[in-house]
C-alpha cells in the first residue's frame, strides 16, 4: 500500500505539473537546477507502472520537457524555438516559438546544399583542364603554351569527398603530356579561370569570431566590419626576418591568425588560396623535375581577345556534387558551402560573386514554396550573425523534400545522431541511429534541424533553435537531447 500511494503521489504531481504548463509558462515545473528535476518531480522511470504510461503520452512528454526547459537556469533567458512536425499529416505535434526568426548557424547549409542539388544536379562535376596550343615538333618540343583551365572547382588538390591531392593531378597531367610526345616546352603554362575571379572580397556581414572553439578569420577585409570589442590588432616581431607581421586576435580567446597586411583603421586582408595557380606552379616544378623543361612563366590570362586553337591533353573530374554535399553536411564544411554559393550563382546569373548566389538562392526557395517570412539568406554557411529563419519554415521547407527525386542523396548527406559527422557525439545513448540531422554552432547559438526515425517506425521532421542561452554549449547540448527524446516515442 506504501509503493501505491507512492506512485499516485507521482502521477498527481505530473498531472498537476502538467496543468500548470498549459496555464501559466513562467512557473510551471519550475526547477533551480534542471538537472536535478526529475528526482525533485518524481517523473515516472523507464520501468513505471502500466498505470503511468497511460496518464502522459509521448506527446504530452515532449510538451512537458519543453515548458520545463522555459524555467530552466540555461535557457530560460534565452531566445529559441522549437518544432516537430508530422509529414504525413503535415500537423504541428509540438512547439514553442515556431514563428520566430532566429540566428541557425550552420543549419543555414540545409538551404545551400539543397538548391545546388535542385538547380545542378547530383552528378555535377568541376573540370580542371589540361589544353595546349601550337605544334609539336619531331624532337618533341611544344611551340606553344600549356593551359590550366578551371572551372572554381572547391575540392581542388584538398582531398575532400575523395578528391585528387595535387600530386595526383599532377602525375596524370604528365603522363598526359608523355601520350602526346611532348618532351620539352616552348611557352608558358596559363591560369584560366574566370568562375572566382579576385584574391580579396569583402567579409560576409556581421561575421562571428568564434565557432566550434576554433578562432576563424575567412578570406577578405575587415573593411565595413565593426564587432565592438571584438578585434584587436597587434604586430608580432618575427625573430627570423625584420619585418613585422600582423595578427588579428579576438579578446574571447588566445588563438591567432596571421594576415598578410595591416592597412589601418582596423582592416587587416588575407589572401585566399588560389588553387589553380598552385596547381599550376606545381605542376611546372614536378615537369622540370622529370625532364620536361619548360621556357616560360605560370601566367593567369583571364580573357583572351584571340583564343588559339586548343588541343585537350587531360581533363580532371572533381568528385560528383552528391559527394562534396555529403562532406560538406558531415563535416559542416563553410569553404565549400561558400563555393557552392557561387557555383549557382555563376551557372544561373553567369556571375561568380556571393550576391548573386544569394539571389539564386531565395529565388529558388520562393519557387519551391518556402516561407520567407523571417527569412534572412546572408551566406552560404551560416557564419553570419546575420542569417535569420523560423523553426517552422525549417520543418516545413524539409518536408517538402521528401517527395523530391534526389531527397535520398540529400537524406544520407546529414550527419546520424551518435554515429557520424557532427553528430557523433549527440544522441549516443537514447535516440543514437534515430536522428538525422544538421548542426550549427556559433558563439551563444547552438541549432539542430532535420528528420527522426521514431520506435514506430514514423519519419518526424524537427527544428531546434537556441539563441543567447547560458552556460556552455555542452549544456544546451543535453537540453536539446532532453527536449527530443520523448518524440522518439511519437
Amino acid at each position: 500500500m506504501i509503493k501505491f500511494r507512492k506512485y499516485i503521489s507521482g502521477i498527481t504531481v505530473l498531472a498537476t505539473g502538467f496543468i500548470l504548463a498549459q496555464s501559466t509558462v513562467s512557473t510551471v515545473l519550475f526547477s533551480q537546477s534542471y538537472d536535478n528535476q526529475k528526482s525533485n518531480l518524481n517523473l515516472p522511470s523507464p520501468i513505471s507502472s502500466t498505470v503511468e504510461k497511460t496518464v502522459l503520452s509521448a506527446k504530452e512528454l515532449v510538451d512537458i520537457n519543453v515548458n520545463t526547459m522555459m524555467a530552466d537556469p540555461v535557457l530560460k533567458n534565452a531566445n529559441w524555438g522549437f518544432v516537430v512536425y508530422d509529414p504525413k499529416t503535415q500537423k504541428v505535434i509540438s512547439s514553442y516559438n515556431e514563428n520566430t526568426a532566429l540566428i541557425p548557424a550552420s543549419t543555414t547549409k540545409l538551404l545551400t546544399t539543397e538548391t545546388a542539388l535542385n538547380l545542378l544536379g547530383e552528378n555535377y562535376r568541376w573540370m580542371t583542364q589540361l589544353e595546349y596550343s601550337g605544334s609539336i615538333d619531331e624532337n618533341g618540343t611544344l611551340n606553344g603554351n600549356l593551359y590550366i583551365v578551371g572551372s572554381g572547382d572547391p575540392s581542388l588538390g584538398t582531398n575532400k569527398a575523395g578528391a585528387w591531392s595535387y600530386r595526383e593531378i599532377i602525375t596524370d597531367y604528365i603522363n598526359g603530356l608523355s601520350r602526346e610526345g611532348i618532351k620539352k616546352v616552348n611557352g608558358d603554362i596559363i591560369i584560366q579561370t574566370a568562375l572566382f575571379k579576385g584574391n580579396i572580397s569583402k567579409l560576409p556581414e556581421n561575421i562571428v569570431w568564434l565557432e566550434k572553439n576554433n578562432y576563424y578569420l575567412p578570406v577578405g577585409t575587415t573593411r565595413d566590419i565593426n564587432p565592438e570589442n571584438e578585434k584587436l590588432i597587434v604586430k608580432h616581431k618575427n625573430n627570423f626576418s625584420e619585418e613585422n607581421k600582423y595578427f588579428y586576435v579576438s579578446p574571447y580567446i588566445n588563438q591567432v591568425v596571421y594576415a598578410d597586411k595591416y592597412e589601418g583603421d582596423g582592416i587587416v586582408t588575407t589572401k585566399l588560396p588560389d588553387a589553380p595557380a598552385y596547381l599550376a606552379n606545381a605542376f611546372r616544378t614536378s615537369l622540370v623535375k622529370n625532364g620536361i623543361s619548360v621556357s616560360g612563366k605560370v601566367t593567369p590570362k583571364m580573357i583572351e581577345t584571340a583564343v588559339d586553337a586548343r588541343k585537350m591533353i587531360s581533363i580532371y573530374k572533381s568528385p560528383t556534387l552528391a559527394d562534396i554535399i555529403y562532406y560538406t553536411n558531415q563535416h559542416s564544411d563553410n569553404s565549400l558551402a561558400e563555393a557552392l554559393l557561387k557555383t549557382v550563382g555563376f551557372q544561373r546569373l553567369g556571375d561568380q560573386t556571393s550576391e548573386s548566389g544569394r539571389i539564386v538562392v531565395t529565388n529558388h526557395l520562393k519557387d519551391q514554396g518556402f516561407d520567407m517570412m523571417g527569412l534572412n539568406y546572408m551566406d552560404g554557411s551560416g557564419l553570419s550573425r546575420g542569417n535569420n529563419v523560423t523553426p517552422i519554415s525549417q520543418v516545413k521547407f524539409l518536408t517538402s523534400l521528401m517527395g523530391e527525386k534526389y531527397y535520398k542523396t540529400y537524406f544520407s548527406s546529414l550527419p546520424v545522431g551518435g554515429q557520424s559527422g557532427t553528430l557523433k557525439r549527440m544522441f549516443n545513448y537514447t535516440g543514437n541511429g534515430q536522428v538525422f540531422a544538421k548542426t550549427g554552432t556559433l558563439n551563444k547559438v547552438k541549432t539542430l534541424a532535420g528528420y527522426m526515425k521514431t520506435n514506430s517506425g514514423k519519419t518526424l521532421v524537427f527544428s531546434l533553435m537556441v539563441n543567447d542561452y547560458s552556460g556552455s554549449v555542452d549544456m544546451v547540448k543535453k537540453r536539446m537531447e532532453k527536449i527530443l527524446e520523448p518524440a522518439l516515442d511519437l
